[in-house]
């Protein structure tokens, strides 16, 4: 079961303006479920993306770059899941093509008017002919108030969809947020298996959307990880359909920029840390805050190396309070002129070491309470400056490993 996660409450999903979306069941890799979705947008959207760090990226991430370099203003997208057409060669590469091909046709669009996603089992031949049969049924189905819908369309070893909306004043006029995320495994985004996608009716100018979505992603998707692997098809698109009754945002240090950034950001980062709380075997939901550091990557060197550390993420999970374990996971973080002795730990307010040794107030039973928490915060005080950053991460248990023994079965 997710960590205080549930689905969301398709009322709550607020329609975007000038967006809709559609879903279908094409039996790609299963019957019965739903696993192709498309994003019709409407003439005038602006889209930008950021993807996976993988050099051994998937077939319809190098598609997607390609047609978002293009320029001709995206239309539509399509995301199946069961199949992630990576590790696929010229071949998938083809077959990606052919998807957008397809669905263009049908819109009376250029192929390069559609974005193509794809995530699920990797090295198979995408079923294209599949995906194309499937499509009419997903644009009769598509409606403004689907993101549930597209929501559960997308999912692969999820548990439950993932969505979120919100409402923020710009300018005087009302602006509707709403995005949909997926990911329970093979998760550090890095730029889990991840797709995120987040939709306003702001309007922005198109020069501003490349580092509006790269802003947004350092401070969500890229803060999380439940098992360190980078997919071969995380994607994290924005989009602005442009249809808000206020002036469009020029600049992102602006007040109206600002705003709409501090709304976005909340939006994703509730959607990635779904991704966290959804984690495959996931029991506990771990903050890792590093502060005192001399600039952020080093504290980000620090959060993931506690993050990643199997020995830390197996006694989460045991609520075992061997917290040496995460002594000895900020030592070898990469900090070479580290000092031990300016070194503090917490676990939420349980103070358990200072300056490099153990708090002679804390006692085990006291951290121990606090890792039988499903929601802790881990907090590590490096002394050597003024900077701070954060991840989210989960605990490592059995359910992980029989989810991943059995996923292609």
């Amino acid at each position: 079961m997710p960590v205080n996660l549930s689905a969301p409450d398709p009322f709550q999903l607020f329609p975007v303006p000038g967006l809709r979306l559609g879903v279908t069941e094409a039996g790609i890799r299963k019957v019965g479920r739903k696993d192709l979705t498309v994003l019709l947008l409407d003439e005038g959207a602006s889209v930008a993306g950021v993807f996976t760090r993988n050099r051994f990226c998937a077939a319809p991430v190098q598609i997607c770059r390609e047609h978002l370099a293009v320029g001709a203003g995206i239309r539509a997208m399509v995301i199946n899941t069961g199949n992630a057409n990576a590790g696929t060669g010229a071949e998938g590469l083809a077959r990606a093509r052919q998807t957008c091909a397809v669905l263009a046709s049908q819109l009376q669009l250029a192929p390069e008017q559609v974005l193509p996603f794809s995530t699920g089992v990797i090295m198979e031949p995408l079923p294209v002919e599949r995906i194309a049969a499937g499509l009419p049924a997903a644009l009769a189905d598509a409606r403004a108030d689907h993101w549930a819908r597209a929501a559960e369309g997308i999912m692969t070893t999820d548990t439950v969809p993932k969505a979120f909306s919100a409402r923020v004043t710009i300018a005087g006029a009302p602006v509707t947020i709403t995005g949909i995320s997926k990911g329970a495994g093979m998760i550090r985004p890095n730029m889990a298996t991840m797709l995120g996608f987040l939709a306003t009716d702001a309007c922005v100018a198109p020069a501003l959307m490349q580092q509006l979505v790269t802003e947004l992603a350092e401070g969500s998707f890229n803060r999380v990880t439940i098992d360190g692997d980078t997919s071969t098809n995380d994607s994290f698109v924005l989009v602005a359909t442009q249809q808000a009754a206020h002036a469009p945002i020029q600049s992102l240090a602006s007040a109206e920029g600002q705003a709409l950034k501090a709304a976005l950001l909340d939006v994703a980062r509730r959607l990635a840390q779904a991704i966290v709380r959804d984690g495959e075997g996931a029991t506990k939901f771990i903050t890792i805050r590093v502060e005192g550091g001399r600039d952020g990557e080093e504290c980000r060197k620090v959060a993931y190396a506690i993050a990643h550390s199997p020995l830390v993420k197996t006694a989460f999970f045991a609520s075992d309070p061997n917290l040496g374990r995460i002594l000895a996971a900020v030592g070898y973080a990469g900090i070479d002129d580290l000092d031990q002795t300016g070194i503090d730990l917490y676990l939420d307010e349980v103070h358990v070491a200072v300056q490099g040794g153990r708090h002679p107030a804390y006692r085990e039973e006291d951290g121990q309470r606090v890792m039988k928490q499903s929601e802790i915060t881990v907090r590590v005080v490096l002394g050597r400056g003024a900077a701070s950053d954060q991840v989210w991460t989960c605990d490592l248990s059995h359910d992980y490993v029989s989810i991943n023994a059995d996923y292609r079965s």
